[in-house]
């Protein structure tokens, strides 16, 4: 099996030295590279973090990668994860290593960025009609054989305007493209069917694309897990698989894809065919404990046992007790995702042991506070200086807020630093 990604320039990342850029890690760490931190194995909270700091927990990834490799390999689908969640080319290479066949990405600078990093396969889930884009992929493609990149069309103005675009470029290599077909007041993507074929047939007449697909995005219809969610989605799929069967006569080397991270089954049960069909979930990785949560194939409610887990976590300090059943913690929008949830008070730290906080509740956040209501006996319990952990809800809006994550094992030992690329 071929390379997908450039190992030795992912390695090289362990080179890199820690300094005052990356918020949240120990001072004492300031000079020294990836490398030799990662050797040393030290302790998170003996080495002094300087909170709040996220981190994530190797044995949580590990568990996630292989659960999810052997769910899609249960369900006859392939996996393209979605890059734009953690933008990290470490994380990506365990991916790839777990038998992942592609990296997603949403825009042409995402795919600059794994470039850099040698990657090869790419799902570009966007129309990309930008001329400077198109003519830094033309070059791309132009000059390495084994780059494959597959983005989504959903107009014919668009055709045109990559077609003239790829032309003025000079591009010798077709771009290869995916009909997008997206469901009435949703996101992109053909809304008809006329509009889906008119556009299947400009595709088919460009000498500069080569009609490859159909793409769809049924995360764009919510999150909703109820009886009447599943049917709303599971109909979208199956006109997605509908207009996959009709346009398949016109495609060279099928692939038939879509898959966020809260329908996924219903994908695999819809969309598998006489085709390839790529899932593009990319909060899988880390899960979380919140929205996914509740929501994922593998950890709703009835899922079962041995299904995803949390993989990440964000420390932060008590900064003031101001009034009982109150407490300042030093985290706040800069450092957490709160499109979804507000984070959740999981453990208080007392030496090197944890306490639960079940009961207590982060109610609002601040640039740079989380207020928190304590229930007791919890209220008696943290004081001024004590470290809480706290699980997150929508893992793509916090991993955006930090350069360089932690890995702990399960004895909060520092066993690598994933540097990201926003």
């Amino acid at each position: 099996m071929r390379s997908l990604l450039n190992a030795a320039a992912v390695a090289d990342l362990a080179g890199q030295r820690v300094d005052w850029r990356f918020k949240g890690l120990p001072a004492t760490w300031a000079g020294l590279t990836v490398a030799q931190i990662c050797a040393e194995a030290p302790d998170l909270f003996d080495a002094g973090p300087l909170g709040p700091v996220c981190v994530l927990h190797d044995t949580a990834l590990q568990h996630n990668l292989s659960t999810m490799a052997a769910w899609c390999a249960r369900h006859a689908v392939e996996l393209a994860p979605h890059g734009k969640t953690h933008m990290s080319p470490q994380l990506l290479a365990r991916q790839f290593e777990a038998g992942a066949c592609a990296v997603t990405a949403a825009t042409i600078s995402q795919v600059r960025t794994y470039r850099a990093f040698g990657v090869r396969e790419v799902l570009l889930a966007n129309e990309l009609v930008d001329a400077a884009g198109l003519a830094w992929l033309a070059a791309e493609l132009d000059g390495d054989p084994g780059f494959r990149l597959t983005c989504w069309v959903d107009s014919v103005r668009g055709v045109t305007l990559m077609t003239d675009a790829l032309r003025a470029a000079g591009a010798v290599r077709p771009v290869d493209v995916c009909v997008e077909v997206g469901a009435a007041g949703t996101r992109t993507g053909c809304r008809d069917d006329v509009v889906a074929d008119e556009v299947a047939a400009a595709v088919v007449a460009s000498p500069r694309l080569r009609l490859v697909g159909v793409a769809g995005y049924e995360a764009a219809l919510g999150h909703d897990v109820s009886d009447a969610g599943v049917a709303r989605i599971r109909d979208y799929l199956l006109w997605v698989r509908a207009v996959a069967t009709r346009l398949a006569p016109l495609c060279a080397d099928m692939v038939v894809t879509a898959g966020g991270s809260t329908h996924f089954d219903l994908v695999a049960e819809t969309l598998t065919g006489p085709w390839r069909t790529i899932l593009r979930s990319g909060a899988y990785l880390t899960n979380d404990d919140g929205l996914y949560l509740r929501t994922s194939p593998l950890t709703r409610p009835g899922a079962g046992p041995g299904g995803l887990v949390p993989a990440m976590q964000v420390f932060a300090q008590v900064c003031s007790r101001p009034e009982p059943g109150l407490a300042l913690v030093t985290m706040g929008r800069r450092d957490v995702s709160f499109d979804q949830d507000l984070p959740l008070p999981q453990h208080l730290r007392a030496g090197s042991t944890w306490t639960d906080l079940s009961g207590c509740e982060a109610v609002k956040l601040n640039d740079q506070h989380a207020f928190l209501r304590l229930s007791p006996p919890a209220d008696d319990l943290v004081e001024v200086g004590s470290w809480i952990a706290f699980g997150v809800s929508h893992p793509c809006t916090v991993f955006d807020k930090w350069q360089l994550i932690p890995v702990l094992d399960e004895h909060c030992r520092v066993v690598d630093l994933v540097r990201t690329f926003f």
